[in-house]
């Protein structure tokens, strides 16, 4: 047998041809010559150089980049003729683990002179485009009004009177300049560039389209940017295209004469760019830095099915059309928009081992092709009629990203531009692998699925924190499940879930499983499965702070899951959601919100007093649960096993291993900010608010963010309608109904509307109204509910 496969091994290697078998490298430096023959001693100039040439070589190759700076003008675009067969790769690496700098940056050559007040002005001879400007490798800001606060909530700063006649007046030439601002609702953000004055000296706008609910920017938190007149404080700057001229603002101690400016120029600066049928196949990329493009929120238009997102398909690289390519042990940090994006046809790429911080968007995108989703709707409300739906489970093509990885990378301060953003973003994909990451310091969630289609991702050893740091209503780990099914209105969605109900898993056909992550968030949830959220198993979660949500939906599995100072958040379930609850600890009384049947099961769990136990057996659940006093081994240092003889043993849970949270890898481990933890506070109890009779409802004020996600409302504020009498309250009626106003006076506690109620000189009067994240106006007979 030994000398048969000798024999065999001796065919192979002479019938075929040595250059299949061979490991050809060559050479780049930033000071090398592509007309070089890429040795060591003679490499390449170009990285696209050195990619060209390699297309003619058989079996492995390896494109060793020397240390330096590359500064591209063009990216880098890898095709289906760069691909290596099956066994051979194409690897692009730092050599000898040199540092390695791909960037767009145009290092700028710069005369300065004084201009007046502080500032310093410098003519610009080269054909560059200005849209950051970055001094000795430090970010400076556009001239802005207000100017940067770092410790500013929102934005870097914000004021209501931006757009305020007085200030608009100040601004001779305000065309170029950008309007920043939240959501209306703090969903996010939205952007409008300046394009001029009308003939009433008020300002021309376009933009706005960065949110898929668009509801115009709200009055209070927002800025402006690039307007010459704002130019008042140290490292601001202005560009004067007309004059060709730069404008700064130096901080004391900046040497202008020896100090490097450099502006990016390009929006992505490495491209895979393939089909399904021609694939860029078995390309590595590892060891390098990705530095320096430009900021794409003015590009950010294409709406995501009917979540608030829309994207910029791109990034500083973008895959599609990629098999078995990997970006491995870089470094993608000061980018204006994406740092990875993989758009419409991946399957089997991976990107591990990398640090990703300092990004204008998102850290790692997954979207495909809404060609691919089966009777697509986009807009919030927009809804397929059931008659005309196609009812095929499954993607209708191929054209998406499946069986990728997001393995153990860190990342931090994203969304520095756009706040509708995420560490890791799954939209139209399948099958997506997030393990490992630790995620933090980002304006929205760490983690976010869009929408359903198709499931099957595994998001385990996550440490997610810091999140939801400049928006609200949203969480660690946040998911939408606007399918084919949803409907915006809630009382036509329940009646299509009881008429249909496999309608809620046509598109998520595979579950989605959450396990063994550790999230925090101190502005939502730590895990927050908003409208229509379905198959979802979620099991070994430690919960910080925020506690667990689940909105409307169905099959979801909920088992073994530690919620400190908080608890689980159930809302406006459907009465066959076949939703599981068991075998977790909360730190409190169920917040329910809309309940009228409790899913499958509710059982076997723990709480931390009687009366909390004792309110949800009131309710029909947990008739098995226990109680049971704080038994973690030590709180205090993260340490949340339970200590021996617990009686949430008892009841079947299982202590989670405390040490695989994260990032694994010594380098990352030691940059990684490190999650904080919070005294164990008392029991949270599930207080009876006051409520009175008005028109034959139950009212109450609005106090929890659990009822604001579950109205839609933009804050705490308003009265919230628990209970209505068929009859006896007006038809308009309905609970849930958020009552914002009563004869034009704001009814924000029950005195307010007591008192708007007596204001009511006639027999009727204008009540406002809220639902289905609309505000809508009735009249209300008063002699008709007395």
């Amino acid at each position: 047998m030994k000398a048969f496969k000798i024999a065999i091994i001796i065919i192979t290697l002479f019938f075929c041809p040595a250059r299949l078998l061979a490991q050809t490298s060559f050479f780049v430096s930033p000071d090398g010559k592509d007309s070089n023959p890429g040795t060591e001693a003679k490499p390449f100039g170009s990285i696209s150089g050195a990619v060209k040439e390699a297309r003619s070589r058989r079996g492995k190759i390896n494109l060793y980049l020397l240390g330096g700076i590359y500064r591209l003008d063009k990216p880098v675009v890898f095709t289906a003729e760069d691909s290596r067969p099956k066994g051979s790769t194409l690897t692009l690496t730092s050599y000898k683990k040199q540092k390695v700098i791909i960037s767009s940056g145009a290092v700028l050559h710069l005369k300065w002179v004084p201009y007046k007040d502080g500032i310093w002005k410098a003519s610009v001879d080269q054909s560059v485009q200005f849209d950051e400007l970055l001094v000795n490798g430090q970010l400076q800001h556009m001239a802005r009004y207000p100017n940067y606060d770092s410790s500013a909530h929102y934005l870097g700063g914000t004021a209501a009177d931006v757009l305020s006649p007085e200030r608009v007046a100040r601004w001779k030439s305000p065309e170029g300049g950008y309007i920043h601002a939240l959501h209306p609702s703090q969903w996010g953000d939205v952007h409008y560039r300046i394009t001029g004055k009308d003939s009433k000296g008020e300002l021309v706008l376009e933009g706005g389209w960065q949110n898929n609910r668009r509801m115009g920017m709200s009055e209070k938190y927002r800025f402006v940017e690039n307007v010459f007149e704002e130019l008042d404080t140290a490292n601001e700057w202005y560009y004067d295209k007309k004059a060709k001229t730069l404008y700064y603002f130096p901080p004391i101690g900046l040497n202008l004469q020896t100090a490097i400016f450099e502006s990016p120029q390009l929006a992505s600066l490495f491209e895979f760019r393939g089909t399904e049928t021609k694939p860029v196949k078995n390309i590595t990329v590892s060891g390098l830095v990705f530095t320096q493009t430009t900021r794409t929120f003015m590009q950010n238009k294409e709406p995501l099915l009917r979540s608030d997102w829309t994207i910029y398909r791109g990034g500083a690289t973008i895959y599609e059309g990629a098999v078995n390519c990997s970006l491995v042990n870089c470094a993608l940090v000061n980018l204006g928009g994406n740092a990875v994006f993989f758009s419409k046809y991946n399957r089997n790429c991976e990107i591990s081992g990398c640090q990703i911080s300092d990004a204008g968007a998102s850290g790692v995108c997954f979207v495909g092709d809404p060609g691919a989703v089966r009777s697509p709707r986009f807009e919030y409300n927009e809804f397929v009629p059931i008659a005309e739906m196609d009812r095929t489970p499954g993607p209708k093509t191929n054209n998406y990203p499946k069986d990728c990885s997001v393995y153990n990378n860190l990342m931090f301060n994203l969304g520095l531009v756009e706040k509708q953003s995420a560490g890791v973003e799954l939209s139209m994909c399948q099958s997506i692998t997030v393990s490992h990451n630790t995620i933090y310091d980002v304006p929205r969630a760490g983690i976010n699925v869009s929408e359903g289609t198709w499931g099957g991702h595994i998001i385990e050893y996550n440490d997610v924190f810091n999140t939801v740091k400049e928006t609200g209503d949203h969480g660690a780990f946040n998911s939408w499940g606007r399918d084919r099914y949803w409907h915006p209105d809630k009382r036509k969605l329940d009646s299509i879930v009881a008429a249909y109900p496999g309608l809620a898993l046509l598109d998520v056909t595979r579950p989605i499983i959450l396990r063994n992550n550790r999230f925090r968030c101190d502005h939502g949830w730590d895990i927050d499965l908003d409208d229509g959220s379905s198959n979802y198993i979620i099991y070994n979660n430690i919960c910080l702070n925020g506690g667990i949500k689940l909105r409307e939906g169905v099959n979801r599995i909920v088992e073994n899951n530690i919620m400190i100072n908080n608890t689980f958040h159930p809302h406006v379930w459907f009465k066959n959601s076949n939703d599981i609850f068991r075998h977790n600890i909360v730190g409190g009384g169920y917040l329910p919100i809309g309940i009228s049947v409790w899913g499958k099961e509710v059982d076997y769990n723990v709480f931390p007093d009687s009366a909390s136990l004792s309110e949800a057996r009131g309710r029909g659940t947990d008739m098995h649960s226990v109680y049971m006093p704080e038994a973690f081994e030590n709180p205090a240092e993260g340490d949340f096993r339970l200590k021996p003889n617990a009686a949430a043993f008892s009841v079947g849970f299982k202590n989670i291993a405390m040490d695989s949270f994260g990032v694994i890898s010594p380098r990352l481990k030691a940059l990684a900010k490190k999650v904080t933890y919070s005294n164990i506070v008392k029991p949270i109890q599930a207080a009876e608010s006051e409520t009175i009779d008005f028109l034959g409802a139950k009212v109450k004020k609005l106090t929890t963010l659990g009822e604001r996600s579950a109205t839609g409302m933009d804050g705490i504020r308003g009265l919230l309608v628990i209970t209505v009498a068929p009859g006896r309250s007006p038809a308009f009626f309905q609970v849930n109904d958020v009552i914002m106003s009563l004869n034009n006076k704001p009814t924000n506690s029950l005195k307010e509307l007591q008192e708007a109620r007596i204001s009511v000189t006639g027999a009727s009067a204008e009540i406002v109204i809220f639902r289905n994240q609309h505000a809508s106006v009735e009249r209300v007979e008063f002699d008709k509910y007395k």
